[in-house]
């Protein structure tokens, strides 16, 4: 790691050399220009030219709109390098999303006092509490207990494959619902593959029935498309659900916040209705008769009553982490619960939000005591070294980027591309944008491509004079529908690195499950949806 060269000794000797010393018997090699070239000209080196490349030639050749559009001009070459740099990873991601932070007062966009505003919102108050709550329950093993009381319960004598299938997905989705679904698929790949472990696998001298194997695939399947139907019953199980709330207060602030409540009365339907579809696809093609007599030798309500029995007895710091997290998702429920009955929210005029009682009950972890050392509460901060500050800034990103969108005036002009969307009937939009969406996430991120997609849903619902909702609700749902490809969605890369699964059978499942729920949403956006957000005015 020296190169070489003898290290110099920490002494307090006034001779010791502060270069290091060459030995003569190593001849200092010289590198030619074409190593020089090669070392400068890397891609990695060229994808980060070529943010700011695209950039000044959008800013110098670009036409946009009619006049006066210098600052949505910039607005799209900034859109460009940011997107750029997200796409190709040039940059880590986290840095890329601070980019707009200078990018947009150099610009002229916008000032560094309204881009800044964007990074710390009641949203990102949501998120941040429910992190902290989130590596509470991890750190404390609690999502381990959930998940093998849960799959106990289902796991019966003699064993039903599909069954014990509908354990472990269930368990996961309902993980997913309260936390991000990345970190719901990261904490339950473990306990999933833990099951499997019990199984015999290619690799061994045992014979393995293909039955095994095809559960294996349904397993880790399950877990991966489970975290991400799951995540869009909730506000907090997916980042493109909080985009998409942060963007209807930016665009529309005079009007009605969307609630958490509200949220879950309009997702956990469409959720519950693309989960049953996912347990059906994955039990008709990886749950075969005799499934059950297949894994019996290897799988017993014994061994999963065995590993519950190692966690031991609940301990009284998980029962305060469940009481509070119990307490947080009740007064995320009651904060506005209907136009009649309006809920604790009343109480403060509408001062607080989701975020507030999010932050609130994640600073009673640091108060209460969790009666295993003296001295020691629930949570401290050493604990919180793990926080996904990278969702955060990618999530502020998000919102900045829709304001900034907004404020040039770069989604009007980008809303008249897709003006031949407008004559057309609802009925044929929604399904249209949803599949648009969904073709788009495949190949970028969802937050990505809600960030792009919305804003530019909002202009074309505006001329339309239909309520903006109505489009931006199946853009963003769609934005999830990341079920094809191992790249779509950090949660695609964690199953799919176990090694169960391949790419084929991430298309034969996800396909369907992807026709499925666009159809869901077609049914039940102008239906239930114009219901639960008929309340929202300011449009």
């Amino acid at each position: 790691m020296n190169g070489g060269h003898d290290p110099v000794a920490e002494s307090d000797d006034l001779k010791s050399p502060f270069l290091p010393v060459v030995h003569n018997d190593e001849p200092f090699v010289r590198q030619t220009v074409g190593q020089h070239l090669r070392t400068i000209f890397t891609p990695k080196n060229c994808y980060i030219v070529l943010g700011p490349l695209l950039c000044t030639v959008v800013c110098l050749c670009a036409r946009v709109g009619g006049e006066d559009t210098t600052t949505a001009r910039n607005m799209l070459g900034v859109l460009v390098w940011i997107f750029a740099w997200w796409l190709t990873e040039a940059v880590p991601m986290p840095i890329t999303s601070m980019s707009p932070l200078f990018l947009f007062p150099l610009f002229g966009i916008a000032t560094a006092d309204d881009v800044a505003v964007s990074y710390m919102d009641d949203v990102i108050s949501l998120v941040l509490g429910s992190f902290i709550l989130a590596l509470a329950v991890e750190h404390y093993n609690i999502h381990r207990r959930l998940a093998l009381n849960i799959t106990l319960v289902f796991c019966v004598e003699p064993l039903n494959a599909p069954l014990l299938l509908l354990g472990i997905c269930a368990t996961t989705a309902f993980v997913s619902m309260w936390m991000h679904n990345v970190a719901a698929a990261v904490m339950m790949m473990p306990v999933a593959t833990g099951i499997l472990q019990r199984l015999p696998s290619s690799s061994s001298s045992e014979m393995v029935p293909p039955a095994v194997g095809k559960f294996c695939r349904a397993v880790v399947l399950g877990v991966i498309y489970s975290a991400a139907v799951g995540g869009m019953s909730t506000l907090t199980g997916t980042g493109v659900n909080l985009i998409l709330v942060g963007m209807w207060k930016s665009y529309f602030p005079e009007a009605d916040p969307i609630s958490f409540s509200q949220w879950f009365f309009f997702g956990f339907p469409l959720a519950l209705s693309i989960f049953v579809v996912l347990w059906g696809i994955l039990c008709v093609l990886y749950c075969p008769r005799g499934a059950g007599e297949a894994l019996s030798p290897y799988l017993h309500r014994s061994h999963l009553r065995r590993e519950l029995e190692m966690l031991g007895p609940m301990v009284f710091a998980e029962k305060m982490v469940l009481a509070v997290f119990g307490g947080l998702v009740l007064l995320w429920m009651t904060r506005n619960i209907t136009d009649d009955i309006p809920g604790w929210g009343l109480i403060f005029n509408g001062r607080a939000g989701d975020g507030t009682v999010s932050v609130m009950m994640a600073t009673l972890l640091f108060i209460i005591p969790n009666k295993i050392k003296k001295g020691e509460k629930l949570m401290d901060w050493s604990k919180c070294k793990k926080l996904p500050w990278n969702i955060v800034l990618l999530l502020g990103a998000g919102f900045a980027i829709a304001d900034g969108v907004r404020t040039s005036g770069l989604a009007e002009v980008l809303s008249k591309g897709l003006v031949f969307l407008e004559t057309a009937p609802y009925w044929a939009i929604a399904p249209t944008v949803c599949l648009i969406a969904a073709t788009i996430t495949e190949f970028t991120s969802n937050n990505a491509t809600t960030t792009l997609l919305v804003p530019l849903l909002i202009e074309i619902a505006k001329t339309m004079r239909i309520h903006p909702l109505l489009l931006m609700v199946p853009g963003a749902i769609g934005a999830q529908f990341a079920f094809l490809l191992p790249t779509g969605t950090p949660s695609n890369v964690v199953g799919f690195t176990t090694g169960h699964i391949e790419i084929k059978d991430m298309i034969k499942t996800g396909l369907p499950l992807k026709i499925a729920g666009t159809a869901f949403l077609s049914i039940l956006m102008p239906t239930l949806g114009a219901y639960v957000f008929a309340s929202k005015g300011g449009v």
